[in-house]
């Protein structure tokens, strides 16, 4: 990386001071911006590359409008480092995605120049849109401007969003769609250039804008000439038709790294008070060579070296949950011609490229669409085969009414495999898993599993297709705790049958998933206090292996849940039913996530502020009565 000399990046800490720059001065901020962003996240990882490529429109944004008043809604969140950069956070960024410190996603909470938070996509229209209407309501005059981008507009909410908002001609309502395909092919000649000063100039919007309303009066008329008109623009500037038919004014498309351009345009568009759509074109990862040659890498890529980029990878001599999953489906499905594999937009995320490269015809990435992937899916089973729906945790929560209606109503042979389930860590509430075993347990029919290693991930993927009915399997993110399964024989697991893993007298421990492993260390801490702890590893939340439990109930006085999990709905909740019904008592302590939303920090940071991490479970092993 060139490093070029600061010059007006600590100039700028708030919208305000950025528009004391001339437009001139513009492309230099932004290579600082730019250059701030690559530095800061070579020591204190994040989402790079959808940044990099979102620094102009960041900047020109926040030049052209009147921010905060003006709303700015960002789908996704991770485009806005720019924008978090601009608005007073300059300083605060070394702390972006820590305990602690700022959410690596724009948040109400955190700045009056967040306007919406969006973690998850396609939901910046719908939320923008109702800016705006709030603005009416109130007689304020301001603007609401929304910048979807990163496959955001494949989602449903998207659709719906423009639907709405294209049919009130009032809304004064921008769309910015950030276009960056890896194959951007950029508008070019002077029939476009001449086409988009045509459809920015504040004269021929004052001229439109008068002749309309002149014909309002003759409805007819009108509405010829608006579809003569749109005829026309269709033939002359492709892909516009889409969203005019929405009821948008489409403008574009322009390059999204022309800082000059953006301003410009923005400036006329500022003035036409109707839904209008600008379509720019932007490249992931821009300005940085190692981010453009690798994008899926370069996404998130951990640490590294700015100046070479080379990644500082920490290597824990284990396999990550992720891999043993594209690994096992790659080997299911070569001895089962029904399996095939649906993701929405994350092959790489969840390693389902494993099989992409070996079996391109039964994989589906059907684009950030989660509730499509599900009755996709469920269209699928219908018809004979078994789809493995892999879906992050958090992201699965689009997709809840699919499950129900689509999959587990019609007991559809659906493998639901949730990655990310439980807490993520630095990417924050947005993010964490948190819900999964609590909303998939009350849904009947459905059989929710949670592994604790590598080796019971892939056997449950192998029972799952061998069950013939909805099979939802949640595991963790990162690596697993070293069992060995790569080659290892297949073998089914009893459907809710738990297992005793270490045996003990004075104190049981129930946990389910990652939480194992925590429990057994803290078994082996308190046998050095001289309290002898069994752990029990329930490998299902449901079914649960109620006559293990009701064993337990008999034999011990004290029972510890333990889970990677809401406790509102969850696990723990559930075992103490079952002894209650039983006619059991023992104390019961339940460890897990509390009833509130847990916010960004390392993953190990997190598991003991809530108390489940081996300390914790240690502390609740050795409490008195």
């Amino acid at each position: 990386m060139t490093h070029i000399e600061y010059k007006y990046l600590y100039q700028v800490n708030s919208p305000a001071d950025l528009r004391q720059l001339s437009i001139d001065q513009l492309p230099q901020y932004c290579q600082e911006v730019r250059q701030y962003i690559i530095e800061q996240c070579a020591k204190n990882p994040g989402h790079l590359a959808s940044s990099l490529g979102a620094v102009e429109i960041a900047v020109a944004i926040h030049y052209v409008y009147d921010t905060p008043n003006d709303k700015l809604v960002w789908d996704v969140g991770h485009q806005a480092y720019a924008h978090k950069i601009i608005t007073s956070r300059r300083d605060a960024f070394a702390t972006n995605r820590k305990l602690g410190g700022i959410s690596g996603f724009p948040r109400m909470a955190e700045s009056e120049y967040d306007s919406f938070g969006a973690g998850h996509a396609s939901v910046s229209i719908s939320a923008a849109l109702g800016m705006v209407k709030a603005a009416q309501l109130q007689g304020k005059k301001s603007k609401a401007i929304a910048v979807i981008g990163d496959g955001s507009m494949t989602g449903g909410l998207a659709f719906e969003g423009l639907n709405n908002a294209g049919a009130d001609r009032n809304s004064d309502l921008l769309v910015i769609l950030n276009d960056n395909n890896m194959a951007i092919d950029r508008a070019t000649g002077a029939l476009n250039d001449y086409l988009l000063r045509m459809s920015t100039s504040k004269s021929y919007n004052t001229f439109k804008q008068r002749l309309w309303s002149a014909l309002s009066h003759t409805p007819r008329l009108l509405r010829l000439c608006r579809k003569v008109g749109n005829g026309i623009k269709h033939g002359l500037l492709q892909n516009s038709n889409l969203f005019e038919s929405f009821g948008f004014r489409y403008f574009g498309r322009i390059d999204g790294h022309d800082v000059k351009q953006l301003v410009r345009t923005l400036s006329a568009l500022k003035d036409i008070h109707s839904p209008k759509l600008l379509h720019v074109l932007t490249m992931k990862g821009h300005g940085y060579t190692p981010a453009e040659q690798d994008l899926p890498v370069w996404h998130a890529p951990g640490k590294f070296n700015p100046d070479t980029g080379e990644r500082i990878e920490s290597h824990s001599g284990k396999d990550r949950y992720q891999d043993v999953f594209g690994q096992t489906l790659l080997d299911l499905a070569t001895r089962d011609s029904r399996v095939v594999g649906v993701t929405p937009a994350m092959p790489t995320g969840c390693s389902m490229n494993i099989m992409m490269a070996q079996l391109p015809e039964r994989c589906f990435d059907v684009g950030i669409a989660e509730a499509h992937a599900v009755t996709f899916s469920a269209g699928l089973a219908a018809s004979g085969q078994v789809p493995f729906c892999n879906i992050y945790s958090t992201f699965m929560q689009r997709a809840y009414d699919s499950i129900i209606h689509d999959v587990a109503l019609q007991n559809l042979p659906v493998v639901l495999c949730l990655d990310r389930g439980g807490l993520v860590g630095e990417d924050g509430a947005t993010h964490h898993g948190a819900f999964d075993l609590a909303y998939l347990a009350c849904i009947p029919n459905m059989v929710v599993a949670a592994p604790s290693n590598e080796a019971q991930l892939r056997n449950l993927m192998h029972t799952a297709l061998q069950s013939g009915i909805p099979f939802a399997i949640r595991y963790p993110r990162g690596y697993g705790v070293g069992t060995k399964w790569r080659d290892k024989e297949f073998q089914s697991m009893p459907i809710g049958k738990g297992e005793l893993v270490k045996d003990g007298r004075d104190v049981a421990i129930l946990a389910i998933g990652k939480t194992v492993s925590f429990a057994l260390e803290a078994a082996e801490r308190a046998a050095a206090e001289g309290v002898s702890v069994a752990v029990y590893d329930l490998i299902y939340a449901k079914p649960l292996d109620e006559q293990l439990i009701t064993e337990v109930g008999k034999r011990f006085d004290r029972v510890i849940t333990v889970e990677d999990g809401i406790l509102r709905g969850g696990v723990g909740e559930a075992v103490t039913k079952v002894l209650a019904d039983n006619n059991l008592h023992p104390t019961i302590s339940s460890l897990g996530i509390d009833d509130k939303f847990i916010e960004q920090g390392s993953a190990a940071e997190l598991y003991s502020l809530c108390g489940y991490d081996t300390e914790g479970i240690l502390g609740a092993i050795l409490k008195k009565n």
